[in-house]
């Protein structure tokens, strides 16, 4: 069954499953349908998110077990609700201690059952697999290692809390002897960009990539999870970054008919006007791509664009603070591929140079030529990654993401016109076009593997973090040059995933979003007063003791001070550092995770404790009364944005908290346990569950294709009223742009055009009725700057 909404509930040591049941009534009382749990399997000890599973046969002790799953599910189906899970198919925990498969593998070798498991580059490796886990070099580290033994005898290394299976027949060698003996190589913890030699989640060393493409592979990882399934307990899934598959679409087909075709849908970013793969045994995508033209709606298009301006002049224009996006990009990219994702690229160069040494053809493709064309190709594939396998068919869709011009610009770097035909070479072997060899096939999907990881990196990683000039448009999915979604192009999306994925998910807030929504909503409407934020920014830096080390971290970190103004008192400052201090890290401009400079983040920590994060003083002052004079467009925008939401096509999904105002910043600060929000009157909250028991309650009105079409508003300020109708029966009318309405005299004379006279009940204003075909937006709007509005029953009105 499609859900009609999901509530997501990070499941974690500190909330675990006897928690979420206690909460079950309170969640049912809202209108959901489903519970949406994060990773229920067995992870790391401690662990507070559990995407670094460690045993896929087992369901999380530290949660309550597979005893308590059960119970949540009877509980939760007690009061109607059913569970979706999260599942995490790409990669497991790289901490053997923990986890048996890799365990087995560090000890058996490549001749361990368990080898076919992961991607493990052997050859490249001498025969060994490369564990960057030292703190330095091993020659410094020597004396940190021990034989010890544990509990049944079996004789282990051990460095500091690590510990490692030894090969049989090793255990008495001398340590230089015995380090040499193993099936795995102890390395300074650096090396891990250069010399890695298998596959992992992103540039995280902590989390090995896992071949569910091998079926035996994925029965292994998929059978508690499908027994579940099977069961009862679970009725949809949710798959986590499927793009670090070798196959997602045949791993998607796999696990469609071993499920049934429960409902499942992809953490899957499409880019720009990408759209996900007509192929895919799935419901749709998790949302990201709704949210950002959610968010797209109540941007400035021209306020946008006015910020940008105040930006560069005060930031400077050098380099990545000059606020050229897609400059910003590209030097992320290379900055990513060139340093991070090294070890990858060189990968990907000796899976090139082996093709091309078995055919005479290409055989005199020189290594160095082939290196420069990987690189130069992968910093321009425009999405995430190609969708194709060797030898398969090429679709359209496969070639746009190594484009005509991409090839054009990776040729131009070569001074050689026949050394840089490599970069045909290298889009071919991408492609898949040379066959359905070993070395092709392994090329083309190592390829796409490592572009959905350069992609992820230098663009939500560094490139957002780097280009701050509005940063409630640098999220997830979005497209920080182009932030702003005209109206036009909201309805054409509504309509397209009405028609092609009507199950697809929706969603505002999620674990990994860089802010929740009601803060990207909050400051949003910075876009609608340029100049108003720019001089209160000037004010701002003259009025605090401790100047910012840097212009663009003080631009970004004032507008996140604006966005935490909701924030309860005492607790701004001590949010806000630990993702400011994420921020300049991940930016990579002055300090970074791997070369941190504590003078800088120092330098930070102490402006963030006078100015932004400072609950006194003349800055706050000002920044009080700055939020306090735009609170009202901030409540169009928080109530706009939840209402098309809750109301749009698709199942949304409802992050912890989110059901009421929300502020947050990025992980840590947005995955802290679920706790129910206090009694009393909340607006957001009467909103939210108006529209869900309305779902819940009519969910023919919102599913299937045909259901969604737009509506018209004519008059003085059309512009500023979005809305849309569901199957003849529901209305959803919005205020967007609302202080730039404001300013412009309000609605005046505009009217929006109902599908026929009604009456129409709105059901956030109780007692307010409208008679069609056209009513006032003033009238309709007289209340709260939002409407939602049924067709009165036969004899009813």
């Amino acid at each position: 069954m499609t859900p009609t909404a999901t509530y997501r509930l990070q499941i974690q040591p500190d909330f675990p499953f006897a928690a979420a049941a206690d909460a079950v009534p309170y969640l049912a009382s809202l209108g959901v349908s489903h519970l949406h749990l994060s990773p229920v399997l067995e992870a790391v000890p401690g662990s507070g998110h559990g995407y670094d599973v460690v045993d896929h046969g087992r369901v999380r002790a530290e949660l309550g077990g597979e005893e308590g799953l059960r119970q949540l599910s009877a509980t939760a189906r007690a009061h109607g609700l059913g569970l979706v899970v999260d599942i995490v198919p790409n990669h497991m925990a790289a901490a053997p201690r923990h986890n048996l498969a890799l365990w087995e593998v560090l000890r058996e070798g490549p001749e361990s059952p368990y080898a076919r498991w992961f991607d493990i580059d052997w050859e490249a490796g001498g025969g060994r697999i490369l564990l960057p886990v030292l703190a330095g070099r091993i020659g410094e580290e020597s004396a940190g290692f021990e034989i010890a033994a544990r509990d049944d005898g079996t004789p282990v290394l051990r460095y500091g809390d690590l510990e490692f299976p030894l090969r049989e027949g090793t255990a008495q060698l001398p340590l230089p002897e015995l380090l040499a003996a193993q099936h795995y190589r102890l390395a300074w913890w650096r090396l891990a960009r250069t010399e890695l030699n298998y596959r992992r989640f992103f540039t995280i060393s902590e989390l090995i990539g896992v071949r569910v493409e091998h079926p035996e592979v994925f029965a292994a990882t998929h059978g508690k999870i499908l027994e579940l399934v099977r069961d009862g307990v679970v009725d949809g899934l949710r798959i986590d970054h499927p793009d670090g598959l070798a196959d997602p679409a045949a791993y998607l087909g796999r696990l469609g008919g071993e499920t049934g075709g429960r409902w499942t849908v992809v953490e899957k970013i499409l880019t720009g006007s990408e759209t996900l793969p007509a192929g895919w045994a799935v419901a749709g995508t998790t949302g990201y791509d709704a949210l950002h033209r959610i968010d797209g709606l109540f941007t400035d298009p021209m306020g946008a664009a006015d910020l940008l301006g105040h930006y560069r002049d005060f930031a400077g224009p050098p380099g990545d603070r000059g606020g050229y996006w897609t400059a910003t990009v590209r030097r992320a990219a290379y900055r990513v591929v060139t340093h991070e994702l090294a070890a990858e690229t060189e990968w990907l160069t000796r899976l090139a140079v082996q093709v091309c040494a078995e055919d005479p053809a290409l055989r005199d493709h020189a290594p160095w030529a082939l290196h420069t064309a990987v690189r130069e190709l992968l910093v321009r594939v425009p999405v995430y990654r190609p969708y194709v396998t060797a030898g398969g068919p090429l679709t359209e869709v496969a070639e746009s993401a190594l484009p005509a011009e991409a090839v054009r610009d990776a040729k131009a770097v070569f001074s050689v016109p026949q050394e840089a035909e490599a970069v045909d070479v290298v889009r071919d072997l991408a492609l898949g076009r040379l066959g359905a060899g070993p070395g092709q096939a392994a090329f083309c999907a190592r390829f796409a593997q490592t572009a959905s990881a350069l992609h992820a990196k230098s663009v939500e990683d560094t490139a957002f973090y780097r280009y701050v000039p509005l940063i409630s448009a640098t999220e997830v999915g979005g497209d920080p040059g182009q932030p702003a979604v005209s109206p036009e192009e909201f309805h054409a999306f509504g309509a397209r995933i009405g028609r092609d994925w009507p199950g697809t998910g929706t969603v505002l807030t999620t674990h990994d979003t860089k802010r929740s929504g009601d803060m990207r909503a909050r400051i949003a409407v910075l876009s609608e007063c340029p100049e108003r934020w720019s001089s209160l920014v000037a004010r701002l830096s003259t009025a605090t003791s401790v100047p910012a080390p840097d212009p663009q971290l003080a631009w970004q970190a004032w507008q996140s001070a604006y966005g935490c103004a909701a924030m309860p008192a005492g607790e701004t400052a001590g949010r806000l550092e630990p993702a400011l201090l994420k921020s300049v890290r991940e930016a990579g401009l002055f300090t970074s995770w791997t070369e941190p400079d504590p003078a800088y983040e120092r330098a930070v920590t102490d402006f963030v404790a006078a100015g932004p994060g400072g609950e006194a003083g003349e800055a706050r002052e000002l920044m009080t009364r700055f939020a306090d004079a735009l609170a009202p467009f901030v409540r169009a925008n928080v109530l706009g944005a939840a209402l098309v939401h809750l109301t749009m096509p698709g199942v949304p999904d409802l992050y912890q908290g989110t059901e009421r105002e929300y502020i947050a910043l990025v992980d840590p600060d947005n995955r802290r346990p679920f706790s129910r929000p206090p009694e009393g009157d909340d607006e957001k909250a009467a909103l939210t569950t108006a529209a869900l028991h309305l779902r819940r309650e009519r969910p023919e009105v919102f599913g299937g294709a045909g259901t969604y079409v737009p509506l018209t508003a004519r008059g003085t300020a059309a512009a500023h009223c979005l809305a849309f109708c569901r199957s003849g029966e529901v209305v959803t009318a919005v205020t967007r742009l609302a202080l730039r309405l404001d300013e412009e005299g309000g609605w005046r004379d505009t009217v929006l055009s109902l599908p026929d006279e009604g009456p129409w009940t709105d059901l956030l204003s109780p007692g307010s009725e409208f008679t069609g075909p056209g009513v006032a937006v003033a009238g309709l709007f007289a209340r709260r700057p939002v409407a939602l509005l049924v067709r009165a029953a036969p004899g009813q009105g």
